[in-house]
């Protein structure tokens, strides 16, 4: 990665690395260190493995702070919905993380890029490479400026397929199902174009890399439209 593109990418994580090399290392994957010949330990999974840590922590401060009324187990569900691999995916991919990771040849031909565990990994891995170069003040303004923001939008998004299913299920105006209608692209790049039912009735539509996706797309899309009634 030129010089070039780490300055973009710190730009768009609004932070600027003291060690230039803690953010390389954050956006390689093993498939590219291993073709590269790059010592095993200098691809993102350490990084990864201290990231989810800083970020299990400053989220679980923010639940315990924000949400008072919650109780333990309401505040565990929120915070492992908050931090699974979609969401992180959702949240990397608000800030093109995905353009700047570094993978190896066949990784790249089979759809890597694309994968939400990747992507997920890799903004764990840039929150621990935060927190080795500028500490827990610099990494917890990050969680809270891409992971935590306008959480409200997110969590709906998050848990669109389940919320749907609960409405459904209360209404009992039908059984929810998916149906695919469009698949596009070639096979490490696939684009599925989904749209969901309730009984006869169409309710929303999505697209995504994946099946699943696609569905939670469309769950989300049929939660807004009805909120607009």
């Amino acid at each position: 990665m030129t010089e070039a593109m780490l300055g973009e990418l710190e730009q768009k994580i609004g932070y600027t690395f003291a060690d230039k090399k803690l953010l390389l290392q954050a956006c390689t994957h093993s498939s590219y260190a291993n073709e590269m010949k790059i010592n095993k330990y200098e691809n993102y999974e350490r990084l990864e493995f201290l990231g989810d840590a800083v970020l299990e922590l400053v989220t679980s401060d923010f639940l315990f702070r924000e949400r008072r009324e919650n109780s333990e187990g309401r505040l565990s569900k929120l915070r492992a919905s908050m931090v699974c691999e979609p969401a992180l995916a959702y949240c990397a991919r608000e800030i093109s993380i995905e353009q700047y990771i570094l993978l190896g040849k066949g990784e790249e031909a089979t759809g890597g890029r694309g994968r939400d565990s990747i992507v997920s990994d890799v903004m764990e891995a840039v929150i621990g490479a935060i927190y080795l170069d500028g500490g827990l003040e610099k990494a917890s303004a990050f969680i809270h400026r891409f992971v935590l923001s306008d959480l409200e939008h997110k969590q709906l998004f998050y848990d669109a397929k389940t919320t749907l299913q609960e409405l459904v299920q209360q209404e009992n105006n039908g059984e929810l199902h998916y149906k695919l209608v469009r698949e596009e692209g070639p096979q490490h790049d696939k684009i599925f174009d989904v749209e969901a039912y309730v009984g006869e009735k169409k309710v929303g539509e999505g697209s995504g890399h994946s099946k699943k996706a696609a569905e939670q797309q469309a769950a989300y899309q049929a939660l807004l439209a009805r909120n607009r009634k």
